[in-house]
């Protein structure tokens, strides 16, 4: 066992150790590591309901965080980063339910979807389960405003700005290596949410491009890390869903919204909630324009056509389109992902996929393993090629069926949507936030008892081309083999 706590610990806080091997092995401090070992098997006292539940988090020096806040408006010109930041990153309240009148009448708010390192944090300091003793931890919270310190340089490739681009980053490694906890087992049991997608913080340490390295340190490698897209082939990056607009309080508040959903009038076939861009023939987004600006079945917004059903821009009328909708197609968006497919969950709404690395292998946590139980797959080879029609796949699925699927969206609700930090005590539903931090927790508990057995667990072995496949396995299977998504992958 010795030796298996000294592979999970840091030998240096040196600049050469921000750029070496992530797997270098590590000097002194197992005391520690032993003795997370056993608080977080047993709990503080025996019964206690947060037993191996426990987060520990940092207070970060402002710098990472409180100060990113208070200089909202030299971070970037649009959005209009202040507007979003209020309310611990749920943005403007929206009330009377929002043009069109299809939001709550409360817990509605205009919510950028880039604000998630805010509202974790927001959510982070009423957990049940904080704990400010570091040795009875089950994982380690880091909350580093990422999203908010790329977003200054998001435009920029030069080289010359990279030292501006990376001041953040690497202060965070640096001040993170020094910690007792963080050398417990070299950052093994660190999370921390980015709010964007992984590809913004993936540039290669001393590379010219967009965004910054924060993902490439080999420290911050160690560490689990929540995004809103994951990339398939690194291993340590884990998506989690978007926000949207609607933070439940209470119970009550879900079941009621789940209950509107069921009786919604579905009149629409199929919907589109989104706009042509550049890249929308090689998202298919083209194609689906074209064919729901044909049809009396299909509702978009902002259609010009006179076929189609158009509606307004905006929450409330983008969220009466998606109440309205049997079905919501998701193209690609920025990358793979789509914010939409989690409104689309949330107005009981079956998302259709053209591409897996949309949702099912990046949102593993929230959404089922098995796919058919809640989306429908369309190649989108087949609807860029012409060969197949969106609408005429939708209408042969059975009403039954039908019925069945929407039934599991609607089952999916609570586990997509962000409820309010400062709800009463008593809620029993369990929120995006507490799957993704009991996923955390999952996670770094089978890290530790490898450790404790004097072997590397097998995520951390893996081959990060096939991370994904990993992701998909069930406990206790260790088998990678072929994969009815690898040609999407790796092609």
């Amino acid at each position: 066992m010795f030796w298996a706590v000294i592979f999970f610990l840091q030998r240096s806080t040196s600049l050469q150790l921000l750029a070496g091997s992530a797997a270098e092995p590590a000097g002194v401090g197992g005391v520690t590591f032993l003795a997370q070992l056993n608080n977080t098997s047993t709990g503080h006292l025996q019964g206690d309901r947060c037993a191996g539940r426990y987060v520990y988090m940092y207070d970060l020096p402002p710098r990472f965080n409180a100060d990113l806040v208070r200089d909202c408006r030299n971070l970037s010109a649009f959005p209009d980063v202040c507007r979003h930041v209020t309310n611990d990153g749920f943005g403007p309240s929206i009330t009377g339910g929002g043009e069109g009148g299809s939001l709550p009448e409360k817990g509605a708010y205009n919510t950028n979807q880039f604000m998630l390192a805010l509202i974790f944090h927001a959510r982070m300091k009423r957990h049940e389960c904080l704990t400010s003793d570091p040795a009875a931890a089950a994982a380690v919270y880091v909350p580093f405003y990422a999203g908010l310190d790329v977003v200054r340089h998001q435009d920029q490739e030069i080289p010359a700005n990279l030292s501006a681009r990376e001041a953040l980053p690497r202060g965070l490694v640096e001040w993170l290596l020094r910690r007792p906890e963080w050398r417990a087992m070299g950052g093994r049991d660190h999370f921390l949410v980015t709010g964007r997608g992984s590809w913004d913080f993936l540039r290669a340490l001393g590379a010219a491009g967009k965004g910054n390295s924060l993902l490439s340190y080999p420290a911050i490698r160690n560490a689990t890390v929540l995004t809103t897209e994951a990339s398939p082939y690194h291993g340590h990056d884990f998506a989690v869903p978007f926000p949207s607009h609607f933070h439940a309080s209470s119970d009550a508040d879900v079941s009621g919204w789940q209950d509107r959903m069921r009786r919604a009038e579905r009149k629409w076939l199929w919907g589109f909630a989104g706009a042509s861009r550049p890249s929308s023939k090689r998202t298919v987004r083209s194609q689906i324009m074209e064919e729901c600006g044909r049809s009396s079945r299909c509702a978009m917004v902002g259609s010009s056509t006179t076929a189609a059903a158009a509606f307004t821009a905006g929450p409330g009328r983008t969220m009466q389109l998606l109440e309205s909708a049997a079905f919501c197609v998701q193209p690609r968006g920025d990358g793979y992902k789509r914010k939409s497919t989690f409104d689309s969950i949330l107005a009981g709404c079956i998302p259709v996929f053209f591409h897996p690395i949309s949702a099912y292998i990046q949102y593993i946590w929230h959404l089922p393993r098995d796919y058919r139980t809640y989306s429908v797959f369309i190649h989108h080879g087949d609807v860029v090629g012409k060969n197949a029609s969106i609408e005429e796949a939708l209408a042969r699925i059975p009403p039954a069926k039908v019925a069945r699927m929407r039934e599991e969206v609607i089952r999916l609700i609570p586990t997509v949507m962000y409820r309010d930090p400062a709800a009463a005590k008593g809620v029993t539903f369990k929120d995006a936030f507490d799957v993704a931090v009991d996923a955390v927790i999952h996670r770094v508990a089978k890290r530790r008892r490898a450790a404790a057995e004097g072997r590397v667990d097998y995520q951390d072995s893996v081959d990060g081309g096939k991370s994904w496949k990993y992701d998909l396995l069930q406990d206790g299977e260790k088998n990678i083999g072929p994969h009815e998504f690898d040609p999407y992958v790796y092609t």
